[in-house]
C-alpha cells in the first residue's frame, strides 16, 4: 500500500472471489501505536465479550483475513455513477470493488470519480448561446429547485443579471451557481436584495 500508494486493497480467495477489503481505516486502531479503543470497564459490560474480542483480533492481528472488513460493498460494471456516488455517500467508504459473478474486475474510489469530473469539464467545448436561450434556462433551472425564490432575470450580452428578494443569503450564491453553469454566460451581477425572515430587514445585495 505505501509503495504503490494505494489507501485500500481487495482481498480475494484462490478462485478469484472478493471476500473482502482491507484499507487505512483498518490500521488506525493499532496495538503497535498505541491507538487501541480503551473503555472504562462499566462499559466494557455492556458492549460484551464477543465484540470486544472482535476489536481485540482487529487491533493485534497478523494476517489480512484477521483486519479486513468482510461485509463488502459491490458494484456491478453497469452501475450508473449517480448509484456508485448515493452508495459512497451512504456508506461513507471511499472505494467500491466492481464484481462480476463474483469475480473482482477493478475498483472505482473516489479519485476516479474526480478524474471523470475533470476529464467532461475540460473536454467540454465554449458554447454560444442566445440571451433569450440563457434567460430561459435559467428561469427553467430554478422552477425545479425547491429551494429557489421567483427571481427576476435579464441577459444582455451573455451578461445575466439577477433581482428580486431573497429569504436565506444562501440562495444567493445557489442561484448564482446555477446561472454560471448555463453555457453562454459570461458573467452574472447579483442586485439579490435579502430579506432576514426573523426582522424583516432588508439586506442590500453585496458589493461587487
Amino acid at each position: 500500500m505505501l509503495q504503490r500508494k494505494f489507501s485500500g486493497l481487495p482481498v480475494v480467495d484462490a478462485s478469484g472471489t472478493l471476500v473482502g477489503i482491507v484499507t487505512e481505516g483498518d490500521f488506525l486502531r493499532r496495538a503497535e501505536t498505541g491507538t487501541v479503543r480503551r473503555r472504562p470497564r462499566w462499559i466494557e459490560f455492556f458492549v460484551g465479550p464477543g465484540p470486544l474480542a472482535a476489536e481485540y483480533a482487529h487491533a493485534n492481528g497478523r494476517r489480512v483475513d484477521e483486519i479486513m472488513t468482510r461485509d463488502v460493498l459491490t458494484v456491478a460494471e453497469d452501475t450508473p455513477l449517480q448509484d456508485v456516488v448515493g452508495l459512497m455517500e451512504r456508506h461513507d467508504v471511499k472505494r467500491l470493488p466492481v464484481v462480476r459473478e463474483h469475480q473482482i474486475v477493478g475498483i472505482v474510489t473516489r479519485q476516479n470519480l474526480v478524474r471523470a469530473l475533470i476529464g467532461r469539464t475540460s473536454a467540454a467545448a465554449p458554447v454560444e448561446s442566445s440571451d433569450t436561450a440563457i434567460r430561459e434556462r435559467l428561469l427553467a433551472e430554478l422552477k425545479t429547485q425547491s429551494w429557489a425564490p421567483t427571481v427576476d432575470v435579464s441577459v444582455e450580452g451573455g451578461r445575466v443579471k439577477l433581482a428580486g428578494a431573497i429569504f436565506d443569503d444562501r440562495q444567493r450564491d445557489a442561484i448564482r451557481v446555477a446561472a454560471e453553469n448555463i453555457p453562454g454566460v459570461k458573467s452574472v451581477e447579483d442586485q439579490l436584495a435579502w430579506i432576514e425572515p426573523t426582522s424583516g430587514m432588508v439586506i442590500e445585495p453585496r458589493a461587487a
